[in-house]
């Protein structure tokens, strides 16, 4: 049946992950213990970050935001997924596919927005300490959290518009696991020129500026140890960045991968292992990251867990 935006499909077959119906349990079982682990650590960052004080900073109250994000952004494809997998269907509908795009882009893009944030947060606490809380007021922490959120939410909202008045005559089905941008751009058979355009444009505003921000940022933090080197302050710094830098290289490394290596079409898989990583590996690893390598999130669950058993 023919929709008002010119499409001819009702709904969209996902092909999933490259793995054999044989293993369809084994890794649907691995997939859900990632997806609750991600839940869990996240939760478990935002409570620990509301419930002692000592973490009510600038740097965790931009953690808290982005754990949030990381929990909505697996949200977006892992329970579609894990239920394809266990009922063994492939199909979404069209307006679900046209949701899941325009909520992927939406969180994907403000967890780049936070990460830049932070990334500025650490340049004001070495580079220019004296003068820290002055610049990182709660008002400049909550601007940065909104603009995040506004810039992120046009960037996606023009990619999905954009996406409705596309058509789909030749075919359905999706080589991947959720309903990606590209993927779905391939399949359409409208002039997908002013999407590309638009892809470009938004994926320089909403990946490659913050990156090159964040690069900028560490660029300055470093030449600021090489001024005053020391061991102590060189260990201050690893301390203070080493868990931000490590979310940065599995997110931006992920996106790098997937989207500015060029693939062909014998590398579909591999486009679709990356997307697993990116959209599911790395929101589980973040709180590991931030708890194993942060002697203050530790500080805080261990006082949390005292104040429990006390109580108990």
């Amino acid at each position: 049946m023919r929709r008002d935006n010119q499409s001819s499909v009702s709904e969209f077959l996902l092909l999933g992950l490259p793995i054999q119906p044989e293993e369809q349990g084994m890794y649907c079982a691995l997939f859900l213990a990632m997806y609750l682990t991600t839940l869990l650590g996240n939760l478990l960052i935002i409570l620990l970050i509301r419930l002692d004080s000592c973490l009510h900073t600038p740097m965790y109250f931009f953690l808290s935001h982005l754990a949030l994000t990381d929990i909505c952004f697996s949200s977006v494809t892992a329970p579609k997924m894990l239920m394809n997998m266990l009922t063994q269907t492939q199909s979404i509908s069209y307006v679900g596919c046209i949701c899941q795009a325009y909520f992927f882009l939406l969180f994907g893009g403000v967890d780049s927005f936070l990460l830049t944030s932070m990334a500025y947060d650490r340049y004001v606490a070495i580079c220019h300490p004296l003068h820290y809380t002055t610049i990182m007021s709660q008002s400049l922490c909550f601007l940065l959290v909104i603009v995040s959120w506004v810039l992120s939410f046009a960037g996606s909202l023009v990619h999905t518009l954009l996406l409705t008045r596309l058509s789909f005559f030749r075919d359905n089905t999706l080589h991947h696991f959720f309903c990606e941008l590209a993927a779905l751009i391939k399949l359409s058979s409208s002039d997908t020129t002013i999407n590309q355009l638009v892809i470009l444009t938004v994926g320089t505003v909403v990946i490659s500026v913050p990156f090159v921000c964040i690069l900028v940022s560490y660029g300055h933090i470093g030449a600021t140890i090489l001024r005053r080197p020391s061991i102590k302050g060189i260990c201050k710094a690893l301390s203070t960045c080493g868990s931000h830098l490590s979310v940065v290289s599995l997110y931006y490394g992920a996106i790098i991968a997937l989207y500015f290596v060029p693939s062909s079409n014998s590398s579909k898989d591999k486009d679709v292992i990356v997307s697993v990583f990116y959209s599911l590996v790395t929101p589980m690893l973040n709180p590991f990251i931030y708890s194993l390598r942060n002697r203050d999130m530790k500080g805080a669950l261990e006082n949390v867990l005292s104040r429990g058993i006390f109580s108990a």
